[in-house]
C-alpha cells in the first residue's frame, strides 16, 4: 500500500524532522517495511514502504536521483513500468533497482510532467526537483490512490490520509458542515471537500506545481 507524506513552510523556515516523522508515524500501517524521511531547507518528504516488487534496501523512499537533483515518493503501481524502463534505458539511464518506484523516479526526471501520461496504473506521488525547487504532487487518473493537501498558516501539508496531516503540530480540526450536508445528501463527496474544515482530496487526474523560489 505505502504512504505519502511531507510538507514545506512558505515563510523559508527550516522543515522540522519531528514535524515529518509525526506524519509518516500516522500513517504507519500503510507500509510495515519501512520508514524513510528527506529534508531540505524548508521542504520535507517522507514515506512508508510496504515492500512488494524489489524487497531489498534498494527501494527504500524517499528516492533520490544518483546526481541528488531529484527526490520522490510514491504510494502506487505502476503496470507498464516494465516497458517505460526498457525506454528510459534506451536512453542511457540505469537501475539499481527492480522497483516500479524508480522508474517513476527517472520517468519524471527525464520527461517532466509528461511521464504522468504515459503511467498506467494507480499512483500518488510527491516528486521534488531540488535545482528548480520545484514540488509536484500527483494522482492517478482514476483517484485510486489517495492525496490530500492542506494549509495550516504558513506550512503547506500533504499526506496519503488525513491522519499524517492531523498529526502535525498546530493544526486544529474543525469540522466542515457543508461537507457533512453534501455526504449526507449523496452518500459521497462529489467535490474535493472532506470533513475537515482546510483539508482537500487532489481529484483523480490531477496535479499540483509549486514554485518554492530561491531560498
Amino acid at each position: 500500500m505505502c504512504g505519502v507524506a511531507g510538507f514545506f513552510n512558505l515563510d523559508g523556515a527550516a522543515a522540522s524532522p519531528v514535524t515529518l516523522k509525526r506524519m509518516t508515524g500516522a500513517i504507519a500501517h500503510r507500509g510495515p517495511d519501512g520508514e524513510g524521511h528527506w529534508i531540505e531547507g524548508n521542504v520535507g518528504i517522507g514515506h512508508r514502504r510496504l515492500a512488494i516488487l524489489d524487497l531489498t534496501p534498494a527501494g527504500h523512499q524517499p528516492m533520490v536521483t544518483p546526481d541528488h537533483r531529484f527526490v520522490l515518493s510514491y504510494n502506487g503501481e505502476i503496470y507498464n513500468y516494465r516497458e517505460l524502463r526498457a525506454d528510459l534505458e534506451a536512453e542511457g539511464v540505469w537501475f539499481r533497482s527492480q522497483t516500479d518506484s524508480e522508474v517513476v523516479l527517472h520517468a519524471l526526471a527525464r520527461w517532466g510532467t509528461k511521464a504522468l501520461f504515459k503511467f498506467n496504473g494507480m499512483f500518488a506521488l510527491a516528486f521534488y526537483d531540488r535545482e528548480k525547487r520545484r514540488l509536484t504532487l500527483a494522482r492517478d487518473r482514476y483517484g485510486v490512490k489517495p492525496l490530500y493537501v492542506a494549509q495550516v498558516a504558513e506550512r503547506v501539508l500533504f499526506g496519503s490520509e488525513i491522519k499524517a496531516i492531523l498529526a502535525v503540530p498546530g493544526f486544529e480540526p474543525r469540522f466542515d458542515r457543508e461537507a457533512l450536508v453534501e455526504y449526507l445528501t449523496f452518500q459521497n463527496f462529489f467535490t474535493n471537500r472532506t470533513l475537515f474544515q482546510g483539508v482537500r482530496l487532489m481529484a483523480p487526474a490531477s496535479s499540483l506545481v509549486f514554485e518554492l523560489g530561491c531560498q
